[in-house]
């Protein structure tokens, strides 16, 4: 006779850190401010293409854009990360 024992492990809820979570919203709130101004930049750097400074404007609209893409996945990544946990 074969006897199966099982033992029953009792899971405790993860709980989310709320610091990260802050952290995280900051990013992201930071993030649409970014989404918001990089194209208007982006924009008038193109209406303006015969004004001396086209080039650094489009510049400062382009590094804002990819910017905002960055402060996106990395808040993303803090808010993943205060809910379930650093792996």
């Amino acid at each position: 006779m074969v006897v199966f024992v099982m033992q029953y492990k009792i899971m405790e809820p993860k709980k989310t850190n709320k610091e990260l979570l802050g952290k995280g919203v900051q990013r992201m709130a930071i993030a649409l401010i970014f989404m918001f101004i990089s194209p208007v930049i982006i924009h008038s750097a193109f209406k303006n293409q015969n004004h001396p400074l086209y080039i650094p404007i489009l510049i400062l609209g382009l590094i804002g854009a990819g910017f905002a893409i960055y402060m996106a996945l990395r808040g993303l990544k803090t808010i993943m990360d205060s809910l379930f946990g650093k792996k």
